[in-house]
C-alpha cells in the first residue's frame, strides 16, 4: 500500500463522523471500499450545501483539505532540486489546494485533482520567481517579462530575427514603455557580488569593486573655478576678455594682440599682472 493510500485510509475513518454531524450521505457505507477521489467528490457535495460561514462548511473545507494534501506533496516533489527547504514549498502547494478547493465546481464533470494540480503547481512556481528575483520587481512586471520571453520566442520562429519592441507591442496589447520596461526587469533577475573577480584591460585580476569607481582629477579643479567666478567677474573688461582668449580660446599673446589691438609685450605685462592679482584674490579667500 502507498502512502497516499495509508493517508487517505486513516483520513476515511475519521470522516463519517464529520459528515453525520452534518447530514449523513447515502454514498457513505463502509470506509474501506471508499477511496479518495470518491470522498473528496461527495465532500465537495455536502460543501456546496453548507452555508460558507456556518462551523460545518469550515470542518468539511478543513477535511478536504487535509485530504488532498498527497496532492500537494506530490506536486512539491517537482521542485525538490531547489534550494527553498521542501517544507516552505508543500506550505506554499497547501495555498494553491486551498484556493483550487473554493473554486471547484464538482458540477463540471472534472476531477479535482485535474482542477487542482495546475492552481498548486502555479501558486509553486509564482513563489520561485517572487523569491529568485535579485532586486524586488512588481508581480505585474515578473509576469510581463514571462510574457515576452515567450512571445519574442515565437516572433522570432515566424520572422526569422528578433522581433522589434513595437512588435512586441502590438502581440501583447501593452504600450512599447511597457514592453521596454519589462525587457529591462530582467537584469533585476541575478545580481553579482561586488567581490567577484575579473579580468581587466591590462591583464591584471581584480574585482568588480575595483571597476565601479575611479579618481576624477578634474574634480580638484571644480574648487578653484568656483572661486575664481566673483575674482573674473570684478576685473576690467580687456584684462578678462584677454584671459578668456588665452586660457579658454587657446591663443598666443601674439594672436591676442591682434584681437584687442594692442602689441604683443603689452599683452604679456597685462596677463602677468591680472594672474597676479587672481592669485591673490585666491590667496586670501
Amino acid at each position: 500500500m502507498s502512502a497516499e493510500q495509508g493517508s487517505s485510509k486513516v483520513l476515511i475513518k475519521a470522516v463519517p463522523a464529520v459528515l453525520d454531524h452534518v447530514a449523513k450521505p447515502a454514498i457513505v457505507s463502509t470506509p474501506e471500499v471508499i477511496d479518495t477521489r470518491t470522498l473528496s467528490r461527495s465532500l465537495f457535495l455536502r460543501l456546496a450545501a453548507l452555508d460558507k460561514d456556518s462551523p460545518e462548511h469550515t470542518y468539511v473545507r478543513d477535511t478536504l483539505i487535509e485530504l488532498n494534501l498527497p496532492l500537494v506533496r506530490y506536486a512539491s516533489a517537482r521542485f525538490r532540486s531547489r534550494n527553498e527547504p521542501m517544507e516552505d514549498i508543500v506550505q506554499v502547494g497547501t495555498i494553491g489546494l486551498i484556493k483550487a478547493i473554493d473554486r471547484f465546481d464538482c458540477e463540471r464533470g472534472v476531477e479535482f485533482p485535474t482542477f487542482a494540480m495546475p492552481t498548486v503547481v502555479g501558486e509553486i512556481k509564482r513563489f520561485f520567481r517572487d523569491t529568485s528575483w535579485s532586486v524586488r520587481v512588481p508581480r505585474r512586471l515578473q509576469e510581463l517579462r514571462l510574457a515576452l520571453t515567450r512571445a519574442s520566442d515565437e516572433l522570432a520562429q515566424k520572422l526569422d530575427r528578433s522581433p522589434t519592441v513595437p512588435e512586441l507591442a502590438v502581440v501583447l496589447g501593452v504600450s512599447e514603455e511597457d514592453v521596454v520596461d519589462g525587457l529591462a526587469v530582467g537584469n533585476a533577475y541575478t545580481a553579482s557580488s561586488l567581490d567577484t573577480p575579473s579580468i581587466e584591460e591590462d591583464g591584471g585580476e581584480g574585482s568588480l569593486a575595483d571597476r565601479l569607481g575611479y579618481e576624477d582629477r578634474a574634480l580638484e579643479g571644480v574648487e578653484y573655478r568656483e572661486s575664481l567666478k566673483p575674482l573674473l567677474a570684478k576685473l576690467q573688461p580687456r584684462e578678462r576678455q584677454i584671459i578668456m582668449l588665452r586660457f579658454f580660446a587657446n591663443m598666443t599673446q601674439s594672436q591676442i594682440g591682434e584681437e584687442v589691438g594692442i602689441s604683443q609685450m603689452h599683452v604679456s605685462r597685462l596677463l602677468t599682472r591680472t594672474l597676479a592679482q587672481l592669485r591673490e584674490g585666491l590667496i586670501a579667500d
